[in-house]
């Protein structure tokens, strides 16, 4: 069963966000306070965490590099995935916690879709990890190593390209739009321009065969 924990100190924001989650048919637990949220994670392990910036005793951004600075056997499960959900837009603040290690990052009001989108992305992304090489025809990711190899060759690629890439593997053959592949990499990819021009480059270093274009839609790796 999917674990999920909420660190949210405003009443009405928390409540939606529980709403959501347990309409999943996830558990959860919540908090309103970093300290609160500690001893949850030291209690039992979850495979999500929704994380505010702005609590009473601290910043979110403590929270978090508590938990990536974890050694084994530390906390139930050290690799818990982290979604930011604030309402500071600024890409100063973006850049910060995805460099600290979350995994995404959601800016507030909150759309409830798209933060269930992207929790469902990240929780397939964990399970990726844990179950390690994605292949498709000649084509081998490895999302641990970051390697890319196709028919046998080694293929560098940028950042935000084994994001792009990535993404459209973990949901193939289902279609993205320019929009999904930016929640589903915590906006780490730029703008919609942006990630046509990832899918370009992806499209010239892996062959035209990899991504599909669907008109009046976005990309989508076809079927094996």
């Amino acid at each position: 069963m999917t674990r999920v924990l909420i660190v949210e100190d405003d009443p009405t924001t928390s409540a939606m966000l529980v709403g959501l989650v347990r309409k999943q048919q996830w558990e959860c637990d919540a908090s309103d306070t970093l300290e609160a949220a500690w001893r949850h994670l030291r209690t039992r392990p979850f495979d999500l965490l929704l994380l505010d910036l702005n609590l009473p005793d601290g910043e979110g951004t403590d929270l978090l590099q508590k938990v990536r600075r974890c050694v084994t056997g530390e906390l139930p499960d050290p690799k818990t995935a982290v979604l930011v959900i604030s309402a500071r837009s600024q890409l100063r603040s973006r850049l910060t916690a995805l460099d600290l290690g979350a995994d995404g990052y959601v800016i507030k009001p909150v759309h409830l879709e798209e933060v269930a989108a992207v929790m469902r992305a990240l929780l397939r992304r964990r399970t990726t990890l844990s179950a390690g090489q994605i292949t498709w025809r000649n084509l081998v990711m490895d999302p641990n190593s970051r390697l890319v190899q196709r028919s046998g060759a080694s293929v560098e690629l940028t950042e935000q390209e084994f994001a792009v890439l990535l993404a459209l593997l973990e949901d193939r053959p289902r279609p993205l739009s320019r929009g999904d592949i930016q929640a589903r990499t915590g906006n780490r990819v730029g703008d919609g321009g942006a990630v046509e021009v990832h899918v370009h480059h992806l499209r010239r270093k892996l062959g035209e065969d990899v991504i599909q274009t669907v008109r009046g839609v976005g990309y989508r790796v076809p079927p094996a």
